[in-house]
């Protein structure tokens, strides 16, 4: 216990010991005060980067005239990935993937009239352009360059693209649209994995090298036509950083 000395007027004085204690405490707090601003400032100096290039590779699986699932028969893809960034939560990805899509005839149950003419598989090598716009669920990166920013969020994703098929004898060029969805994770301050899932929806029905099985016109963009679901991984580094002091980005 502390001994107090009265005053005249019959008031306690600190004794030196607590006088000591409030100076130390003072101090605790304009220290901490100062670690919290260095830090804060640290973390606003921290670069965002408006752009991320790497590769990825993947499975992809067939659907259309030869039956087909997107899990059964999938074959591997490879490519290269380019983004650009808006802000932590919306970006354009540039994709360019090759690899393979096969199908079987025994995997359908449907009868086609030409079905002794129909070959009863096929192998087609496939290239596919795609600009896809991706939304991330929670801003994303280290939390040092954005307050704020997670470095694992889900995200959605919508985009145009082209395919170019070989086929034997000949090949196929056709537009396409994928939609999708995955999870990205910041492994580094400039270092990403990518993980998604996309349907290819194609305005081609000759992927498979059999058109119109049962010779019955079709109207609509998308209706009996081929398209193939991917699954893929890919692995990306931040460049172009921002400026950090033009116009306060």
């Amino acid at each position: 216990m502390f001994r107090h000395r009265r005053s005249v007027e019959g008031t306690t004085e600190p004794t030196g010991m607590e006088l000591k204690g409030m100076k130390l405490l003072r101090l605790s707090v304009l220290l901490l005060t100062a670690m919290l601003q260095i830090t804060a400032a640290k973390a606003q100096d921290e670069p965002e980067y408006r752009a991320e290039v790497g590769a990825g590779a993947g499975m992809q699986a067939y659907q259309g005239d030869y039956g087909g699932s997107i899990s059964k028969m999938m074959q591997p893809c490879f490519g290269a990935v380019g983004k650009y960034k808006f802000n932590p939560r919306m970006a354009v990805a540039l994709t360019i993937y090759h690899g393979k899509v096969k199908g079987e005839l025994k995997n359908i149950s449907t009868w086609y009239p030409q079905s002794e003419e129909i070959a009863p598989e096929f192998s087609t090598t496939l290239t596919d352009v795609n600009v896809m716009f991706e939304y991330n669920f929670f801003p994303y990166g280290t939390g040092r360059e954005y307050r704020g920013a997670k470095p694992l969020t889900p995200f959605i994703m919508l985009g145009p693209g082209m395919v170019m098929a070989k086929i034997p004898g000949k090949s196929v060029v056709a537009g396409s649209l994928a939609i999708g969805l995955g999870a990205k994770y910041k492994v580094a301050p400039r270092l990403n994995i990518t993980l998604d899932w996309a349907m290819h929806f194609t305005l081609s029905d000759k992927l498979d090298g059999l058109q119109d099985p049962y010779d019955i016109k079709s109207s609509g963009i998308f209706k009996n036509t081929d398209c193939y679901a991917a699954l893929r991984a890919s692995v990306t580094y931040d460049l172009w950083a921002k400026c950090r002091t033009c116009h306060k980005e």
